[in-house]
């Protein structure tokens, strides 16, 4: 066992029940509907933000704060704790500067790196860490191995109603009025911390076999993840779908939080594997 406090942001979307395992601490990132702010994963569940998003209610997000960082660092620090910070895409979010900039003013051995991933293909790479942190092995080869990881992850995932990609920018709004009149389901990956097409299905149905053939071509290893956005349903048909074709029962099932569920709305539904 060695002295290493592992901390990661909201973005990783671990399971409550995995961070405390592995002793993982989350710096939340901030949600608001109007004038009611929440801690993201803390004090508004992934249930809840769906139902509010459903309603037609508008989510803004803003980044994890230097205050947030410089607090835990300051708190591990004085417990004699390493801490090795592990972050969602530095591309997508100012998250990762506040963290290093707290880190800069703080007399500790601290150390940050950038997964340049998004839910739980970041939580993935912490929850490596965290493992291994806790077998006690050396900061080098858990360093390593997160490069590796960040290297070789592969996200794969799709959402179910284009009008939330249209309100983050991501298409135009012409696009996803057609895109839904003709059910276009758009498949989409991560690429160097940021979001990219990568194929287009019609009709839910063709959704999960083009996800798990994507994933199929791109696994390294028979551990995967799953990631959903309050549509426990659909999950599940994933879930038995990647399960037959990929020939694994080690599957991860996560909720996609609200950071991410705020540009892709319900119905999301992700795959996270090594290549």
């Amino acid at each position: 066992m060695n002295n290493f406090k592992i901390v990661c942001d909201s973005l990783s979307d671990i399971p409550k029940n995995v961070r405390e395992k592995y002793d993982i601490e989350m710096v939340p990132l901030t949600v608001r509907f109007g004038d009611d702010e929440y801690k993201d994963g803390i004090d508004l569940n992934p249930k809840e933000f769906y139902d509010m998003l459903r309603e037609g209610k508008l989510p803004q997000t803003s980044q994890a704060t230097y205050a947030q960082f410089k607090d835990v660092f300051d708190t591990y620090v004085a417990q004699g704790k390493k801490i090795i910070y592990i972050s969602g895409s530095s591309r997508a979010t100012g998250t990762y500067q506040s963290a290093v900039m707290a880190k800069n003013d703080t007399d500790g051995e601290i150390y940050t790196f950038d997964t340049l991933n998004f839910s739980y293909g970041c939580g993935m790479q912490v929850v490596e860490a965290a493992k291994m942190a806790k077998d006690g092995t050396k900061l080098e080869d858990i360093m390593k191995r997160l490069e590796y990881m960040r290297d070789n992850m592969y996200v794969v995932f799709s959402v179910d109603d284009l009008k939330y990609l249209q309100r983050g920018g991501r298409i135009s709004s012409s696009k996803a009025v057609i895109g839904n009149m003709l059910s276009i389901k758009p498949i989409l990956e991560v690429k160097d911390g940021l979001v990219t097409p990568v194929a287009q299905v019609r009709g839910k149905k063709h959704v999960h076999g083009k996800m798990v053939e994507l994933a199929k071509n791109n696994i390294g290893n028979k551990s995967i993840a799953i990631g959903h956005g309050d549509c426990e349903s659909d999950m599940s048909k994933l879930r038995d779908m990647a399960i037959c074709e990929l020939e694994t029962d080690d599957v991860l099932v996560t909720d996609v939080g609200s950071c991410v569920g705020a540009h892709a709305g319900p119905g999301i539904l992700g795959i996270f594997c090594v290549k």
